[in-house]
């Protein structure tokens, strides 16, 4: 069933491929089986969805955002979506239809305000930041990398088997924003025959490479336990060759202003894009007025990706607060504490309109952040339920977790 006030109109539920990472969270919480992917996009069966907006709040970047109004007779098909590298202008229904097509729209809001109570919603680019290339890539012509470089980032003998692993695409260019994603391909077939599902992995390097104009890019993958993605990776040699699709992503991008303050909270393998946006900062604007500001949890220091590199980081570039939740002999903490213990420094970012906020991580860590930041606000005289939707709405608040 789909939603309509009219028998000749519908307001269709489409998925925004440019800025769409291929997570693959709306095809598994979708409870009537309306969400299905190709090599090329994920999209909404109109014939399937009964517009429950179960997908809404879970979707990391907000692609799934997005509704066209069409004349019933002419729904854009699933195989029509298939193809599609950017969405569609919304049609011209005529004067005739204006009505009935605000009543839709009346609707949907309706409807979308419970559904994004949450902290998913509908994310913009940073409005500073450069034009990404969006799905160059697919997996029926893949680009083909070579493996460069596969170094364990975490100590030797800790639970976390995390990898720094670079990829070179040689002659074919691959070019690729800070806060992207590019999608790997691993070999062989699923256990219903079906090729395995693309796995995407946010980019760890800067837009002109992991080495200067290397044309290359660098990924941190962490081992997990039957991981078929995961495993097949962190298992590469140097030479070995790989499939790859994408770029993904349009909205968790790095502001290109001087004076923007950028506060990167994340966990794991989180830490990935805000490598990327670090990196690209030490080499673009060094001595730039805006603040880097990194909270990172771990569990020890041993687990904690690029722990070493992360030392030699000047803190002119990167103010750094790394946090653990397993020292011997000391209490737990979590990156929402460090922030809740830093409220005076926070809390004055958030008051300037130059200040960017990035959540990366495991989803569990979602809701902590973001009342820490409540807190914060609380304590100082914002309000977080009112500082929050506008600064998504201008660019600023990016959550990307998995």
């Amino acid at each position: 069933m789909t939603l309509a006030t009219e028998a000749t109109l519908l307001k269709q539920h489409l998925i925004d491929p440019e800025v769409c990472i291929r997570c693959n969270t709306c095809e598994a919480t979708c409870p009537v089986g309306a969400v299905t992917h190709d090599a090329n996009n994920y999209v909404v069966d109109p014939e399937k969805c009964n517009f429950c907006l179960d997908c809404i709040a879970p979707c990391p970047t907000g692609s799934i955002d997005n509704w066209r109004v069409v004349a019933r007779a002419k729904s854009y098909s699933v195989n029509e979506q298939f193809g599609w590298n950017e969405l569609p202008k919304q049609d011209d229904l005529g004067d005739d239809a204006a009505a009935a097509v605000q009543a839709v729209e009346d609707e949907v809001e309706k409807l979308l305000a419970s559904a994004h109570a949450g902290t998913g919603g509908k994310a913009v680019a940073p409005l500073s930041a450069s034009k990404p290339a969006i799905n160059l890539y697919r997996r029926d012509k893949a680009a083909a990398a070579a493996v460069q470089g596969n170094f364990r980032i975490t100590a030797a003998g800790t639970e976390s088997d995390i990898r720094h692993i670079v990829l070179s695409f040689g002659a074919t260019q691959f070019p690729v924003l800070e806060g992207q994603s590019i999608g790997i391909v691993p070999p062989g077939v699923q256990a219903n025959g079906k090729p395995h599902d693309i796995r995407l992995y946010s980019v760890a390097s800067a837009r002109d490479g992991e080495k200067r104009n290397g044309n290359n890019v660098g990924l941190t993958i962490k081992r997990v336990q039957n991981g078929v993605g995961s495993n097949y990776m962190c298992d590469l040699k140097v030479g070995d060759k790989v499939q790859a699709t994408g770029p993904f992503g349009a909205t968790f991008l790095m502001p290109n202003d001087a004076n923007a303050n950028v506060v990167m909270i994340c966990t794991g393998t989180g830490s990935a894009p805000f490598r990327a946006f670090t990196e690209r900062r030490r080499r673009a604007a060094p001595g730039a007025p805006g603040k880097f500001v990194l909270f990172f949890g771990a569990r020890t220091p041993e687990e904690l990706p690029y722990f070493g590199p992360l030392q030699k980081v000047p803190n002119a570039i990167l103010e750094k607060h790394l946090v653990f939740s397993r020292i011997s002999g000391a209490d737990k903490e979590y990156v929402q504490d460090r922030v809740r213990k830093r409220a005076d420094d926070v809390a004055a970012l958030l008051a300037s309109a130059q200040t960017h906020i990035y959540i990366c991580g495991l989803k569990g860590m979602e809701n902590g952040v973001e009342e820490s930041l409540a807190d914060v606000c609380r304590k100082h005289g914002l309000d977080w339920s009112k500082l929050k939707p506008d600064m998504r709405a201008q660019g600023r608040f990016h959550v990307e977790t998995y």
